[in-house]
């Protein structure tokens, strides 16, 4: 369904492509306004004010407009393509309708449509309805329309052996398979009505010469979908990003893996809300200069009045730092535009992102599709009203995911602690070599999904000597996959709480076919790495940490020095403390290595965060009871390096503002600093000081 932007709730917004970009490539600009504009400019974002930068900024041949979406995906067979065919005989597919409201489009070919409304299939020639089938529901039939001895027919049977359906009535023959027209399958001509909400399968196309057929593929293709078998070779439009890899009529329970039975999942399901990339022109474009010093930058379109800044990335091109810090991307993506519809959640402050957000049926990975699906699959070539530096979360009314993360980018300019600067993105394009010639990785206050590759790198750089900062919390927890500018991903039914979940039929990604869900399932992530993992997840007054006894060994007095006090991190930006909203524990039943030394605690959550229910404790309820905390850990490698978990998202939100100083600032001070001067004994790093290859 096309539309154009409702910009009631900001007046300009964009996405910047690349996203993440090097000294000496070009950004583009891609913009949507309702305002006049009167000036685009640059600002960086990690300091302690926006500081503009003065880059030239080249306005392209396309002016400044009020842009539109196009909503719902479906397939199309072009009529340039079905020219190339011998005359057409008829076509069949197997559909399987999930949830509709309103009158939707199953197949339109001219003036011939088959639509779907109230629980009825009705077939129209020529805005004549011919007649009305009521199949049954929520399992799978085969649709067609065909010849039979010369006679035109329609049938729909049902594939469910328990309750057969079978309907099939003759056709006045009004010739619409000799119409030079596309045939579309989910959708009108017109594209003025919602898509259907259906999964498509086994599309067949009888010609007078055989048979052409198209099955989707389990992988996730680039561009169209050639036919096989039949005269010529045909192809298939898949408009809108549809989620591939779900199960179709053949899967049967024998296998959850695509990759071992890829006939089981060659269906797609298409939704009125898909999306995807899209290819707005670009309004503005910028070199970014060869001595653009890493960080958080955006494009702040001004009007009279007001302003909206639109976020990109400026990635370090060579070793310039001990210390490199890793900009947690994959999640920044995973959670913008967040929906939360009032009706589930409530909201303890407003946010004008996710105004925008309901008003224009944005949806992240955090949400349902109208038809109670899960969301899976995203692109960052769309607005992401979300991901702003004055952004404030509805459900815990404070700064998340990137606000916090620029507090500690402004506390590290503030004191001194240089950083290199990579994405998700990068590592997962790069893996190890963009961490070595660096003693330490740190990451964001939320690094909760990663691609295999990822962890990998960060594993193979642990084991190599290097250390990791882990400066979040409920990181390292879910793969995702990365294809161009796409990331999907799919939820285990164990991750319970407050988003969907999936069947576990369908937990495997359609980008890689590996499977998704938790890392820990694939004894990557969490525990193993890092120590620990969500234990408690809440929207109130976050908690203060107290020292263990253990924290006051010998190995452990250069991370307090200049810590007197036995509690700290009593303030902060996220819930008021240094522990909260999600933070974690150890579990060694669950892959905590026995050398982690826990460092300190926080406890006393309030009532309302609750536990992962994963988790499963055998001294039941009241062993439950005694894991309600965060557990920050201090883990010192075989290879020289160490790894430390400040185990809480309201970490980074914790350190002071400006020039003054807390317990939570002198630790981490700390921290960066014994990482920047240690010495682990790595081998030579390949990386140097050479830049990187351009991409």
């Amino acid at each position: 369904m096309r539309r154009l932007v409702d910009h009631g709730a900001m007046g300009a917004v964009g996405y910047a492509t690349p996203w993440s970009v090097r000294p000496g490539q070009w950004v583009e600009f891609c913009l949507s306004c309702s305002r006049s504009v009167e000036s685009v400019r640059i600002c960086r974002l990690d300091t302690q004010a926006a500081d503009f930068v003065n880059w030239p900024i080249e306005a392209t041949s396309e002016p400044d407009a009020h842009r539109g979406f196009d909503q719902g995906s479906y397939i199309r067979l072009r009529a340039e393509e079905l020219a190339k065919a011998p005359a057409i005989k008829g076509i069949r597919f197997e559909l399987l309708l999930t949830r509709n409201t309103g009158p939707r489009t199953i197949l339109q070919a001219g003036s011939l449509l088959l639509s779907f409304r109230d629980g009825a299939i009705s077939l129209e020639m020529r805005n004549h309805r011919l007649f009305t089938a009521r199949p049954p529901l929520g399992v799978w039939l085969t649709v067609e329309l065909g010849l039979h001895e010369d006679e035109p027919f329609f049938k729909l049977k049902s594939h469910d052996l328990l309750a057969p359906y079978e309907f099939k009535q003759p056709l006045r023959d009004a010739g619409w398979h000799r119409q030079q027209t596309d045939i579309l399958l989910g959708a009108s001509g017109s594209r003025s009505e919602l898509t259907l909400n259906a999964r498509y399968a086994a599309i067949r196309l009888k010609t007078s010469q055989g048979q052409i057929a198209w099955d989707f593929p389990s992988l996730l293709p680039t561009g169209q979908i050639l036919s096989c078998g039949g005269p010529v070779p045909l192809a298939l439009d898949v408009i809108n990003q549809p989620t591939f890899c779900v199960t179709s009529a053949r899967w049967n329970g024998s296998s959850f893996d695509p990759r071992l039975v890829p006939s089981h999942y060659d269906a797609i399901h298409c939704h009125d809300d898909d999306m995807g990339p899209l290819q707005w022109p670009a309004s503005h474009r910028a070199v970014v200069p060869a001595d653009a010093k890493p960080g958080v930058y955006a494009f702040q379109v001004e009007w009279d009045g007001g302003y909206e800044r639109i976020v990109f990335f400026v990635t370090s091109a060579r070793v310039s730092s001990p210390l490199l810090y890793l900009l947690p991307t994959a999640t920044y993506l995973a959670y913008a535009d967040e929906y939360l519809p009032d009706h589930l959640y409530e909201w303890k402050c407003d946010d004008r992102g996710h105004r925008f957000a309901v008003a224009n049926n944005l949806k992240s990975l955090y949400d349902y599709h109208s038809d109670l699906s899960g969301v899976s699959i995203c692109s960052y070539r769309k607005p992401k009203a979300t991901l702003r530096d004055d952004y404030n979360y509805p459900l815990c009314g404070c700064p998340h995911n990137l606000p916090v993360d620029l507090h500690f980018l402004r506390f590290c300019n503030e004191n001194g602690i240089a950083l290199d600067i990579v994405t998700d993105h990068d590592l997962h394009q790069h893996g190890i070599e963009d961490l070595r010639g660096h003693r330490a990785v740190v990451t964001g206050s939320h690094p909760e999904y990663m691609s295999t590759q990822m962890e990998g790198a960060l594993r193979q750089f642990a084991a190599e000597g290097g250390s990791i900062a882990y400066l979040g919390g409920n990181g390292f927890a879910g793969t995702v996959a990365f294809k161009d500018d796409l990331m999907e991903l799919r939820r285990s039914p164990l991750e319970s709480g407050r988003t969907w979940d999936g069947p576990i039929s369908e937990q495997h990604l359609s980008i890689t076919n590996e499977p998704g869900g938790h890392l820990r399932s694939r004894g990557r992530g969490e525990f193993s790495l890092v120590g620990g993992a969500i234990s408690l997840m809440g929207f109130d007054g976050a908690r203060p940490f107290t020292r263990t006894p253990e924290s006051h060994a010998p190995e452990c007095a250069w991370l307090f020095e200049g810590i007197d006090n036995e509690t700290f991190g009593s303030e902060g930006i996220v819930l008021g403390a240094a522990a909260g909203y999600e933070v974690d524990a150890t579990d060694p039943a669950l892959g905590t290595s026995a050398d982690t030394i826990v460092i300190a605690r926080a406890t006393d959550f309030p009532a309302s965060f609750f536990q992962d229910s994963s988790r499963w404790y055998g001294g039941g309820d009241e062993e439950r009871a005694c894991r309600r905390c965060a557990e920050m850990t201090l883990r010192n490698l075989a290879a020289g390096g160490l790894i430390f978990s400040a185990s809480s998202v309201a970490w980074c939100g914790a350190l002071p503002a400006g020039r003054t100083m807390n317990d939570v600032g002198r630790m981490t001070l700390n921290l960066l600093n014994h990482l920047s001067a240690r010495q682990n004994g790595r081998p030579t790093p390949k990386r140097g000081d050479q830049p990187h290859e351009e991409d």
